[in-house]
């Protein structure tokens, strides 16, 4: 069974191609089936002076044992890209927390 993601929105719609996007943006972290239990993306559209929208991208992982891991915020005018630099940053983390782990006595 792969990993779980919850998508929410806040101040607009959302779209399938946001959700195609952070599904397979998903897909890379299927290699730490084993830490991750799923995660939680929100996905806040915030008006600026300006009269375009920012894009703030929340990623939360949820880690075995009902451990909750928020990561930084991505923010930017394109969603995709903020989605993608989210799970740039989960990567990291992830890849990090394995190599503890594999790195951990006994």
């Amino acid at each position: 069974m792969g990993v779980g993601m919850q998508i929410v929105y806040f101040g607009f719609a959302g779209s399938g191609e946001l959700e195609s996007e952070a599904g397979a943006q998903l897909v890379r972290l299927e290699r730490y089936s084993n830490l991750l239990a799923g995660c939680h993306l929100a996905i806040e559209a915030m008006p600026v002076r300006s009269g375009q929208r920012c894009y703030d991208v929340r990623l939360d992982l949820r880690l075995g044992g009902h451990h909750l891991l928020p990561l930084d915020h991505c923010s930017g005018e394109d969603p995709r890209a903020a989605i993608r630099q989210a799970f740039d940053r989960a990567d990291e983390t992830l890849k990090k927390i394995a190599a503890d782990r594999l790195h951990r006595p006994g």
